[in-house]
């Protein structure tokens, strides 16, 4: 198949070099039939390449026929408006002869999947559709999406087996639940991101540290609350992607990934300073190459030059940051293979021979220098180190055993000193929340305050003074939440005694069910007096009763919902690696073979070449 690719790739290239126009006279006659110049044209090329004449000509032909189809189907688009797609099936369902579909692009995304299901014979509950490097969306229409006439449409299948479609009742069902329960982990994925991303910055980092996004040292770092959630769930699409890519389940990654991408791209100012939106791009285009859809991906090179100059901006002119920062770059250098393999692999499908073969043997050489002999992992596994460790540590030091134990030990050491003063901050922050709770504030006021002051205490204390609807951002326990309908009298009596008018504490008191702290000093701030909008809120408190039967009624499917939102949390968490340079740790157990496949397919026609 790869090796058709090239040549497909390489006689479009003659084609258009000579300027030849196959669906025109010689070549095409007036019934749109193969001209007799045709097999000329193959005899030539084929001793150009030094290849079988047969192959050439019939290669030659699908390109005519594929020039007519699209031709043919530009007029029909411009008197009829019906466009024309093209639709990459997987590769069980794959043919030699491309499969085009005709639609008008005012139907719904629903509607096409309807119509490729039916088409193709899916069943349309357990297919997904990437256009343009995006899921397509049910509701929208085919035009709101941007979709076009001639436009590419690649069908992910959410079965695991590549096997002919089987007959057996039980073993279908078996399927399709299958499929359901891909289906189901998939929405569960995108809820579970949507709860931490969301809560991610009113949840106590005490209690979930899980959600601090750090450096390349392991140190938590700020992000602007307005890129913050979308930063957030780029890296929890592309952390789960990941996920699924280790387990070799691509049409389930794809849509993460292509989501982490969408994500990514709304924090434009972090791109050039980490590395994680690098390692995305190469994980897409991977992803494809498994699939076997890469030319469904139609900027491929510029994701690859992407990740490249990405790579640069992080770790410098030959990794000198990168040294600055972690003293060597030996484990980053997987990031590399696996880029120089995907461009060998981009420009042998495009049809540039040598530039392939030379990013191949730029792969083949770092795996000379990365492959880790068995034995040495053996040793540190000895040693009490893990098996990830152990690989991480070896590439880092050269493959020096000793250096790399050393290396492993002193990099825990350091991510424990870490932790132990990021344990500090959430200790001194968790003090700062206590104080202002002593003071009558919510658990929730009290950490918005801190989070606008920068975890200054002074200064939060000021924001709620000033802000008095922040009084209003309750905790989630409903016993913290409840209203005094009636303040005692000594209470009021306390507040008199301070000065305050008689009805104007009550309301006070009212407001801050019983709280004669937070009473006092609201009505100190404000010169003895509640602002207008605590007034109001006061007003329509009183008026509206604590509890409802709707209430009680819903307990239940609050509950049940709650544990469903706990379910997806955690399967995310699951996902999520322990080690911080997990996506760095890889046995190159497929890029090995795979060098050596499309290093064999160079050489061949190196060969041919050199014979020819």
């Amino acid at each position: 198949m790869a090796q058709k690719k090239y040549l497909q790739a390489k006689l479009t290239q003659f084609l258009r070099e000579d300027r030849i126009q196959l669906w025109k006279p010689p070549y095409t006659d007036e019934n749109k039939e193969v001209g007799l110049a045709l097999k000329d044209l193959a005899k030539k090329y084929s001793d150009r390449l030094a290849c079988c004449e047969n192959e050439v000509e019939n290669i030659i032909e699908e390109i005519r026929c594929k020039a007519i189809e699209r031709g043919t189907g530009n007029e029909h688009y411009r008197t009829t408006g019906i466009a024309t797609i093209e639709v990459f099936l997987p590769p069980r369902l794959r043919k030699d002869k491309k499969s085009l579909l005709e639609t008008r692009l005012h139907i719904t995304g629903r509607d096409l999947r309807s119509k490729i299901a039916e088409t193709f014979g899916f069943q349309e509950n357990y297919i997904k559709i990437v256009i343009n490097k995006k899921q397509l969306q049910l509701g929208k229409t085919l035009e709101e999406q941007g979709v076009t006439h001639n436009v590419k449409a690649m069908v992910l299948e959410l079965r695991q087996s590549e096997e002919d479609v089987r007959r057996d009742f039980q073993v279908e069902e078996e399927d399709q639940n299958e499929a359901e329960l891909k289906e189901r982990r998939i929405q569960r994925t995108k809820r579970g991101l949507e709860i931490l991303a969301e809560r991610a910055e009113m949840v106590d980092p005490e209690t979930m540290p899980y959600l601090d996004i750090a450096n390349q040292t392991g140190r938590s770092i700020k992000i602007p609350p307005a890129e913050r959630k979308a930063l957030m769930l780029a890296m929890g699409y592309h952390e789960k992607g990941r996920a699924f890519l280790k387990r070799k389940e691509y049409g389930i990654a794809l849509p993460c990934l292509l989501d982490a991408d969408k994500y990514f791209c709304e924090c434009k100012e972090l791109l050039d300073t980490v590395d994680n939106y690098a390692v995305l791009q190469l994980d897409i285009v991977w992803c494809y190459f498994r699939l076997e859809q890469l030319e469904c991906l139609d900027d491929a090179e510029k994701k690859l030059n992407l990740a490249q100059k990405c790579f640069k901006n992080c770790y410098g002119e030959n990794h000198q940051r990168l040294v600055h920062i972690k003293g060597n770059c030996g484990k980053e250098k997987v990031l590399f293979l696996r880029l120089y393999l995907l461009q060998g692999i981009r420009n042998y499908h495009s049809g540039n021979g040598e530039e392939a073969r030379d990013y191949l043997n730029k792969a083949r050489e770092l795996f000379k220098e990365l492959y880790i002999d068995p034995s040495k992992v053996h040793n540190l596994l000895q040693l009490g180190f893990t098996a990830q460790e152990a690989r991480l540590g070896l590439r880092a030091c050269d493959g020096n055993v000793d250096h790399a134990a050393t290396h492993i030990s002193n990099r825990r050491e350091e991510l424990a000193q870490i932790r132990r003063e990021e344990k500090e901050k959430r200790r001194r922050r968790l003090e700062n929340v206590n104080a202002l709770k002593g003071m009558g504030y919510s658990t929730h006021a009290a950490k918005q305050a801190l989070h606008q002051a920068r975890g200054n205490l002074d200064d939060a204390l000021k924001i709620l003074l000033s802000n008095p609807h922040m009084w209003w951002l309750q905790d989630s326990d409903p016993e913290n939440n409840s209203r005094q309908a009636s303040p005692s009298q000594e209470s009021i009596n306390q507040l008199v005694y301070m000065g305050f008018d008689t009805v104007v504490a009550e309301a006070a008191l009212r407001l801050f069910g019983g709280n004669v702290q937070l009473a006092a000093q609201t009505l100190a701030h404000h010169g003895g007096s509640l602002p207008p909008d605590l007034q109001f809120s006061g007003e329509d408190s009183s008026s509206t009763p604590s509890t409802s039967p709707s209430d009680s009624a819903g307990t239940s499917s609050a509950s049940t919902d709650e544990d469903m939102e706990t379910e997806a949390v955690n399967e995310i968490l699951e996902d999520i690696p322990e080690h911080e340079e997990d996506y760095l740790d890889s046995t190159l157990e497929d890029e090995e073979v795979i060098i050596a496949e499309y290093l064999s397919y160079v050489e061949s026609v190196k060969s041919a070449t050199q014979d020819n």
